[in-house]
Formats: C-alpha cells, structure tokens, sequence
C-alpha cells in the first residue's frame, strides 16, 4: 500500500464507518489502520487504530470490501 486508502459504509441514520490504511514512514513497510465513525457535523469518532503489516492490511481491505459492505472513498476530511 503506497499511498493512503479510505473505505467508506453509509448508515441508516445518515452517518458512515470508515476505515483508513495510511502508510507508515518510519515502520519499515507497516501500515496504520483506523477505525471509526463520522455523522457531519460532529467530529469523527476514532474507536480503533492498529499498525499492520502490508500484507495483513491488503487482506483486511479485500475482507472489509467483500463481507463488510465498504466501498473505496475519497478522504473524508
């Protein structure tokens, strides 16, 4: 993963989860993913944040597209 990535899923109540991998400068190939929730205007919600390896966050991102219902976005702020 190069660049940052930014998946996006829309609830009900006119919210979205939102996962983004950003890779890391100094973790040798590791990548930061986070996990929250955003309903404008409030302030995003943080509610996890890990470091992976490139590998494991290329298989999050598949699994989280293919079981989980996201879709690739554009940054969301």
């Amino acid at each position: 993963m190069a660049r940052p990535l930014w998946l996006v899923r829309p609830r009900a109540d006119g919210g979205c989860d939102y996962v983004s991998f950003v890779p890391g400068a100094g973790h040798s190939g590791a990548v930061e993913m986070r996990e929250g929730s955003h309903l404008p205007p409030q302030m995003p919600l943080l509610k996890r944040r890990c470091w992976l390896r490139s590998e494991e966050a290329e298989q999050q991102r598949r699994l989280l597209q293919q079981e989980a219902g996201y879709r690739h976005s554009e940054p969301l702020f």
